[in-house]
């Protein structure tokens, strides 16, 4: 598997976190993983500069996360999909420029849907998005991968099975379903469902420590891992793992990462 390593957590003041592409190269991750909304950011000129940081470092930027800012209401009675569409249109085609081959849909900010708003018509607002931005997708060669979110950051989408329950409403080829360690495991979902649904849908991959969202770095620091990768090779997955984590010593802290998922994730 190609391992990279998220760096929206490591991005002071809602920045991209680009300045560590460096040291992530240095490491020998394969890739990274940068945020959208906040590459959405910035001018021209700016996002030059980071891809000329990817390009000199020598380390592509396979994947985004944070699609949407916090802002952009997805759900409930005030979605504007004029703007919806433009934006996505523009963060696709940001995206496309570093290379990025998926861009993840987690945005549980936006996608929440509102106190008081029926959670049916909520998802089926979510269908109708999805289908309505596929053919973007399609015509830029990218992969949206669905991560469903533990209850306590949305209200919506939660487990690896709605998630791809959501998929399978939308029809379309590439838009799949992503799975993320840390959710998970606080969502204490079945692991059978990840092994038989996985096959086919799943297309991308979040890792970190269940409990403190930090960087993984022994296999016997957590007893539900083996099962976790063991799930994945039953799911016939051999694409990219992202570690998505927080550090206080990222230099140190990514190194034993990279370490534990070379040694595991094969």
């Amino acid at each position: 598997m190609r391992i990279g390593c998220c760096t929206n957590m490591h991005a002071a003041d809602g920045g991209t976190g680009a300045k560590h592409i460096g040291l992530l190269a240095e490491l020998g991750y394969d890739y990274v993983e940068l945020p959208l909304a906040e590459l959405m950011a910035l001018d021209d000129t700016d996002l030059s500069r980071v891809r000329e940081t990817l390009v000199g470092a020598g380390i592509p930027c396979e994947a985004c996360n944070n699609f949407f800012p916090r802002h952009m209401r997805l759900t409930g009675p005030e979605v504007d999909y004029g703007v919806i569409f433009a934006y996505v249109k523009q963060a696709v085609a940001k995206a496309s420029r570093l290379g990025a081959k998926i861009i993840v849909f987690g945005s549980g900010p936006a996608k929440m849907s509102p106190p008081g708003f029926n959670l049916s018509e909520a998802r089926d607002q979510l269908v109708y998005l999805l289908s309505e931005i596929s053919p973007i997708f399609c015509e830029a060669g990218v992969t949206l991968a669905i991560e469903p979110l533990r209850r306590e950051e949305c209200n919506l989408i939660n487990t690896f099975s709605e998630g791809c329950a959501l998929a399978d409403a939308v029809g379309a080829e590439n838009v799949r379903v992503l799975v993320d360690y840390y959710h998970h495991s606080w969502e204490r979902e079945d692991i059978r469902h990840l092994a038989i649904m996985g096959r086919g849908r799943l297309a991308h991959v979040h890792f970190a420590r269940a409990g403190e969202r930090t960087f993984p770095a022994d296999l016997s620091e957590d007893s539900a891992y083996p099962a976790f990768i063991k799930a994945l090779e039953l799911a016939g997955y051999d694409a990219r793992v992202s570690i998505e984590a927080y550090s206080k010593s990222l230099a140190e802290d990514a190194a034993a990462g990279l370490r534990f998922m070379r040694a595991n994730f094969r």
